[in-house]
């Protein structure tokens, strides 16, 4: 019998290292707002392909959405609007809203965690108007995400 080094059969590192680069990543979530994609790859529509934005993608959405909204779970969202058009007479607007964004996360999105919490509000445009503006910093322990920023904006009439 003989012996036999493996590193002389087969493909070199640097033709492995290319096919590797060369393997595209499956999509695994669609970017909302939707967008076409006009630059590379086959998808007709804008996409994620690591988990970690997705789940971004759905805490935006779900902070943004109002109960009500959508079709078929009538409270889905954490209902932030309804605060804001009691935002002139509200006190405490900020711990309502805390309040309403941790029980839709604890209700739809267990697994993030949410940390900070931290609005403004901004009425340069016009006095009547206000718009708020919320970064929220979460982490998902599961995916060893830490410390990610989200940042949303509510207008007021």
């Amino acid at each position: 019998m003989g012996s036999f080094n493996f590193k002389s059969a087969g493909k070199t590192q640097e033709q492995r290292l290319v096919e590797t680069l060369e393997v595209a990543k499956t999509p695994i979530g669609i970017k909302t707002p939707l967008q076409l994609n006009y630059g590379e790859g086959t998808e007709l529509l804008v996409t994620y392909d690591k988990l970690s934005d997705v789940v971004h993608d759905n805490l935006r959405n779900l902070l943004l959405t109002n109960w009500g909204e959508h079709i078929g779970i009538y409270d889905f969202g954490a209902n932030l609007r309804s605060l804001m058009s009691d935002l002139a007479t509200s006190d405490d607007f900020d711990g309502k809203a805390i309040e309403s964004i941790s029980s839709a996360v604890g209700r739809w999105m267990s697994y993030v965690s949410l940390e900070n919490y931290v609005s403004s509000s901004d009425r340069t445009d016009n006095k009547n108007t206000a718009k708020i503006n919320i970064k929220i910093t979460y982490s998902v322990p599961a995916l060893e995400v830490t410390g990610r920023l989200l940042e949303i904006n509510l207008y007021a009439m």
